[in-house]
């Protein structure tokens, strides 16, 4: 993330490579710092001479290496941008000669999607020393809710902590998919607004009341009424709430309540550290630990491996999604 925003802040200050390999496991990164350079290292008039796309599934090193290696016209550069340059695993090493002496008067951008190019190869090694380099890698869940409040703030928004992580827990990693939504929360909010679960609910689609972050609230208070509550909605909304997402979830949260219980220090910022969560929900997690000690935590996460068998169709012949989930809550919360 940072890696990104310094790549852009030195094109900005006119500090402009003749190679970018931009690639990673993370998309998001990759396509904007590749949308930045497209959109803003040449002007309008200048694009339809020295811009050009091209695709990894459609094209060849030597016709990349032919385009690099043409002058601009009219203009201080030209920008070569290959999009999807994954499909050229194979012979993407032949690049190497070009890297070794690129052409000063191109910029030549390739957005290695998905993967990571192999550090050992010469492609690599070359690449470094005469670009730029970007290794976008997935965040982490605790992350990507620092994420969401730093994009919301460079909106002009805010967002309260359950907010950020309803998105979280709804929407995944996917930093695209987050951001569309973010999008959208820009435009139905003035500047100066936090983002609450409520705005949330009514703009997004996501329930305030019943979602899997009330669920596991709910079952570290030991509120079984509004546990089971839940629960029903899910059995109602199957598609908005998928069994195995619900499961893993909880699985989670149980193991991050078994590793609480094995932390010495027990302060605030330390479990916030090492359980990776907002310190905002510590208290959350120390209430959790009274209702459960260790070996009821064990015993839950027992149960949770073995509904998770069951929801993928072992041993629960018959058995819907939302009667497999109450029969898991009754074990754990018994």
């Amino acid at each position: 993330m940072d890696d990104a925003k310094q790549i852009v802040t030195d094109i900005k200050n006119g500090k402009i490579a003749p190679i970018y390999l931009l690639m990673g496991d993370e998309p998001y990164f990759v396509d904007k710092v590749a949308d930045y350079i497209e959109d803003h290292l040449l002007h309008e008039d200048e694009k339809g001479f020295n811009q050009i796309i091209m695709y990894g599934r459609d094209t060849n090193v030597d016709e990349i290496v032919g385009n690099a290696k043409r002058y601009p016209m009219m203009a201080e550069r030209q920008v070569v941008i290959v999009k999807e340059a994954q499909d050229l695993a194979r012979t993407i090493d032949k690049l190497s000669d070009y890297a070794e002496n690129p052409q000063p008067t191109t910029v030549l951008v390739l957005c290695y999607k998905h993967k990571t190019l192999d550090k050992r190869k010469k492609v690599y090694k070359t690449i470094k020393k005469s670009g730029v380099i970007l290794d976008s890698k997935k965040l982490y869940e605790n992350q990507v809710s620092d994420w969401i409040v730093r994009n919301l703030k460079s909106r002009g928004l805010g967002i309260s902590p359950k907010a950020s992580q309803m998105l979280v827990e709804f929407l995944g990693t996917d930093l695209g998919k987050i951001d569309n939504e973010l999008q959208k929360l820009q435009l139905v909010c003035e500047k100066g607004t936090e983002v609450t679960p409520e705005l949330i609910e009514q703009n997004i689609g996501i329930s305030k009341d019943f979602n899997n972050f009330e669920l596991r609230k709910a079952v570290g208070l030991k509120d079984e009424v509004k546990a089971h509550r839940i629960i029903n909605y899910f059995s109602q909304n199957p598609k908005d709430n998928p069994l195995v997402v619900t499961i893993s979830l909880l699985f989670s949260y149980f193991s991050q309540l078994l590793q609480y219980h094995g932390l010495p220090d027990k302060s605030k910022m330390n479990v916030a550290k090492q359980l990776k969560v907002n310190p905002y929900f510590v208290n959350d997690y120390t209430v959790a630990a009274r209702n459960y000690p260790m070996k009821k935590v064990s015993y839950a996460i027992n149960v949770l491996q073995e509904a998770d068998v069951k929801s993928k169709g072992v041993g629960a012949v018959n058995l819907s999604s939302g009667d497999l989930l109450k029969e898991v809550l009754v074990k754990i919360m018994r």
